[in-house]
């Protein structure tokens, strides 16, 4: 399928589906941090492999990554990327870490960020999997801290060839009403999108 000419209920049903990833991930982050927490989707779309780097304020931006392999019927890549000043405000809203001013992360910090990514990408990958009726795998997520277009570059050699575009889903955390904002990516291979999108396709109609 040509992305030129994807229908705009495509775009429609995969914010549909963002959004209810984001309460399945909202309602496990807070049975595991006792507290509330809400989240939003403000926005979905697909961005040129290209732009992935621009779309977190550029290659050369130092950004913490979760990263993940999408095993099964749509195998693909998975990121959750926030930005350094995003991660310590998340640390800090959701689990109550106090980052101060340093410029790196300690074991714990860095447990805790790995675990709320994992949560993240593990409930919109269910979504879409439920929405689409494929069978899709997560692997162990990893975290990196580098530029963001190392964390790609990275994420090119361990996992070979990827898609040209990728789905980008916007997400905010909302906590006594600040926002924190992050980003999602799922990067499937050149195969995937066809069945992903043929999928929604029957469940849409």
């Amino acid at each position: 399928m040509a992305f030129h000419s994807l229908a705009d209920f495509h775009l429609d049903v995969l914010k549909e589906v963002g959004n209810i990833g984001a309460g399945h991930a909202a309602t496990a982050l807070s049975t595991l941090l006792d507290k509330p927490v809400d989240m939003l989707v403000p926005q979905v779309k697909l961005v040129p492999f290209e732009e992935i780097s621009e779309s977190v304020g550029g290659s050369e931006k130092v950004v913490i990554a979760i990263f993940l392999r999408v095993e099964g019927e749509t195998p693909g890549n998975m990121f959750f990327i926030l930005s350094m000043e995003s991660a310590r405000h998340l640390l800090k809203r959701l689990a109550g870490l106090e980052c101060g001013g340093k410029e790196e992360f300690d074991e714990m910090e860095l447990s805790a960020l790995n675990e709320i990514g994992n949560i993240l990408a593990g409930s919109y990958l269910t979504s879409l999997a439920d929405f689409t009726r494929l069978n899709m795998v997560p692997t162990v997520p990893s975290l990196a801290v580098d530029m963001a277009g190392a964390i790609l570059s990275y994420g090119l050699l361990q996992f070979g060839e990827m898609g040209d575009h990728a789905l980008f889903i916007d997400t905010k955390f909302l906590q006594n009403g600040d926002e924190v904002e992050g980003h999602f990516f799922l990067i499937p291979d050149p195969e995937s999108f066809d069945r992903i999108f043929a999928a929604l396709g029957v469940a849409a109609e």
